[in-house]
């Protein structure tokens, strides 16, 4: 490592005396202002045929060079990716091709010349004009490896970018994405809106908070840890259908998935139930797969996955019967399913009851096995207390989840508006925990009573309030999907998109009542 270092600070003191030159000689590469560039490498590629003999113009960084005598092969990268250039000394001159010898791999060049191919079809620019730009001072990480290491490429994500094209890539990908979720949600009525960041106190998921001083005010408050409560707040003023992306901050463990501080995506919309989230979730799907990757077939890992038919719903119950052979329709008793969980070696606790089994054999056997595009319906109700129950079997109630390749993209329910039915919850599981009810179990239940469906207030308005969440765990996986180049797309320092209620790092305030039922396990990471 040592001699490493040394050989690179040998380097930088090289390049360094090729920049006092070129200074002493007038030709100071920083004093340029501006280049003007008419198209990028992939234009000139994809547009081969209407360009050649043409002339355009273009800029980047000169990731290879090869001299040969009186001729010389560079290749530039920029945003789209990179083109050859042939560059002669007879056609930029003299002086200018020694200058051009005495560029580096690194550096940042306009090229200006006329489109051609080379003998062998390598599409290509013949230079007329080769300027530097701006002088690299430190060497690029050699060619032949680039940069491998993890923690290398999140502490210089800009070298990251520099090195490999499938990080730039999933920049790129994700800004489209974003960019597409807005379109599709704009299209269907959503209002898109902003919310505070900096709250007296953080609700909406059981997370620990950021605390910061507002000294106008001599105040404490804190960053935010999720959307939930002021978009609640914007459907009780009767702002049907809202939206917001923005960032939350959760002051949790840290590593190369998960990171306190990312990009977040709730959505609500009244007057419709899950049925209504599922028809959404599927468009919204199939939408950016069409509009990122240009089609509704993606592969990823090898194993192919089609967006564009419908996709499969299956109950939770017959999920089990099918991928664990055990049917809980045929289970009516605690007993009896911790009978079940036995003979098949499900891990379970004192405090699980039928339902709650239910859960750990769909995670234990089916969950692996969701590759295509399936929604898995009607949950147990012990999982899912704050979802309204369906009205045929009040064991089960109206959420769903949605999974692809194994894992869990979206979480969406009927949620329960009916203030009394929340109170008598937030009082049991008071009792079964031996607390009183926390602010932010308060706070819920006061949103939710002013909620337009008010037991209390409007005892004959049936108005379905629906919540759909979706959030980041560390990986780009919305990315992912639409990756068909079958390598693992890795996020920014901000992490990705993920859509999901469940989040790694934080839960949803259905996992926090839950999770408060067994209190003392939990309660140091109950507190917000």
């Amino acid at each position: 490592m040592a001699e490493q270092n040394k050989d690179a600070g040998e380097l930088v003191k090289v390049r360094r005396n090729k920049l006092e030159e070129l200074q002493s000689a007038g030709k100071n590469p920083f004093e340029i202002m501006k280049y003007d560039t008419t198209h990028h490498s992939m234009e000139i590629k994809d547009h081969f045929e209407e360009l050649e003999g043409k002339e355009v113009s273009v800029a980047g960084r000169m990731m290879f060079k090869r001299v040969m005598g009186k001729a010389s092969f560079c290749n530039i990268q920029d945003l789209e990716g990179r083109i050859q250039a042939y560059v002669a000394r007879d056609e930029i001159g003299v002086e200018e091709y020694k200058d051009f010898k005495k560029m580096d791999i690194g550096d940042i060049i306009g090229i200006k010349g006329t489109v051609f191919a080379t003998k062998t079809g390598e599409k290509s620019i013949h230079a007329k004009e080769v300027v530097l730009l701006s002088k690299s001072l430190k060497p690029l990480p050699e060619k032949f490896h680039g940069l491998k290491d993890t923690d290398a490429r999140y502490r210089q994500r800009y070298v990251d970018l520099i090195m490999n094209e499938e990080s730039k890539d999933t920049f790129i990908k994700r800004s489209k994405i974003i960019s597409k979720i807005r379109s599709f949600l704009d299209g269907q009525g959503f209002m898109e809106v902003e919310t505070p960041m900096l709250v007296p106190n953080a609700g909406g998921a059981a997370a620990r908070p950021f605390e910061t001083h507002y000294n106008a005010l001599d105040e404490d408050v804190k960053l935010r840890i999720s959307l939930e409560l002021y978009l609640k707040r914007l459907i009780v003023g009767g702002l049907e259908k809202v939206y917001e992306i923005g960032r939350v901050f959760r002051n949790e463990g840290v590593d190369t998935r998960h990171n306190p501080e990312f990009t977040l995506m709730e959505l609500y919309q009244a007057y419709t139930d899950y049925n209504g989230m599922m028809e959404l979730t599927e468009n919204l799907y199939r939408y950016l797969a069409q509009e990122v990757v240009g089609s509704t077939t993606i592969t990823y890992n090898g194993i192919e996955m089609d967006l564009g038919k419908p996709f499969e719903k299956i109950t939770m119950v017959e999920a089990v019967k099918k991928y664990a052979g055990v049917d809980f329709d045929e289970i009516h008793t605690v007993e009896e399913a911790r009978k079940a969980a036995d003979e098949h070696h499900v891990e379970y606790e004192e405090r699980h009851k039928k339902g709650d089994i239910l859960n750990l054999f769909f995670e234990e056997f089916v969950e692996d096995n969701l590759v295509q595009p399936t929604f898995v319906l009607d949950h147990p109700v012990e999982i899912s207390p704050l979802t309204k129950k369906k009205p045929e079997n009040p064991d089960y109630v109206e959420r769903f989840e949605f999974f692809m390749n194994g894992w869990e993209m979206a979480n969406a329910y009927s949620e329960l508006n009916d203030p009394i039915d929340l109170i008598h919850k937030g009082r049991i599981i008071d009792e079964l925990s031996g607390r009183e009810l926390d602010e932010q179990c308060k706070r819920h239940i006061a949103i939710k009573t002013n909620q337009p469906q008010n037991a209390l207030l409007s005892l004959e308005k049936h108005l379905h309030t629906e919540h759909l969440r979706l959030m980041p765990d560390g990986t780009i996986r919305l990315y992912e999907y639409l990756d068909d180049i079958e390598t693992v797309a890795r996020t920014l320092s901000d992490s990705g998109i993920l859509v999901t209620t469940l989040n790694v790092s934080g839960d949803t305030l259905e996992d926090y009542f839950l999770r408060k039922v067994g209190a003392v396990s939990h309660a140091q990471n109950l507190k917000s």
